[in-house]
């Protein structure tokens, strides 16, 4: 004996399973119906029933729960792919500002999050990449400002006069 959860979400039986077998050939049941047999405890699938599995084309879908505990995939953290992006743009760019000072900010925000969480994240090579881009950047723009300004005469006439 059998019961049966319909596709209208109502309960049906007990029934035999030459009731089982009569509906699977009316199209009024299919493999993915829920069945408890008699004695067991555990709703399974009709089509996972030996006396029934033969009656179906199609296989029943195979579903496993999710173990506790156990390891989804790694995902690479957004602030690292941010932190290489600007890190890229800014080394690319003539004027790297503000990408450099952005790269580093993300960068350094990824380093964090990826080194502080229970569940490792992918991307440390990313932002450590962009931390060094956005760097070098910023420290070439910077060099270059102050080679600039001591270079230009205006500005070395501009000192000298308020000496």
């Amino acid at each position: 004996m059998y019961k049966i959860i319909g596709n209208d979400g109502k309960n049906y039986g007990p029934v035999t399973a030459a009731q089982i077998h009569e509906w699977i050939a009316q199209g009024r049941v299919e493999n993915r119906t829920a069945v408890l047999r008699d004695g067991s405890t555990e709703w399974t699938f009709l089509g996972l029933l030996p006396e029934f599995a033969s009656t179906f084309s199609v296989p029943p879908p195979v579903i496993t729960p999710p173990k506790i505990g156990a390891v989804s995939a790694r995902t690479t953290n957004g602030f690292a792919t941010a932190g290489l992006v600007c890190g890229i743009i800014s080394c690319a760019c003539c004027c790297g500002c503000p990408f450099n000072i952005l790269g580093l900010i993300f960068s350094i925000i990824a380093l964090v999050q990826i080194n502080g969480q229970v569940h490792k994240q992918d991307g440390w090579g990313l932002a450590l990449t962009g931390l060094i881009c956005s760097a070098v950047s910023l420290l070439f723009n910077f060099g270059f400002g102050i080679f600039h300004l001591a270079m230009t005469p205006a500005n070395l006439s501009w000192h000298l006069g308020a000496i």
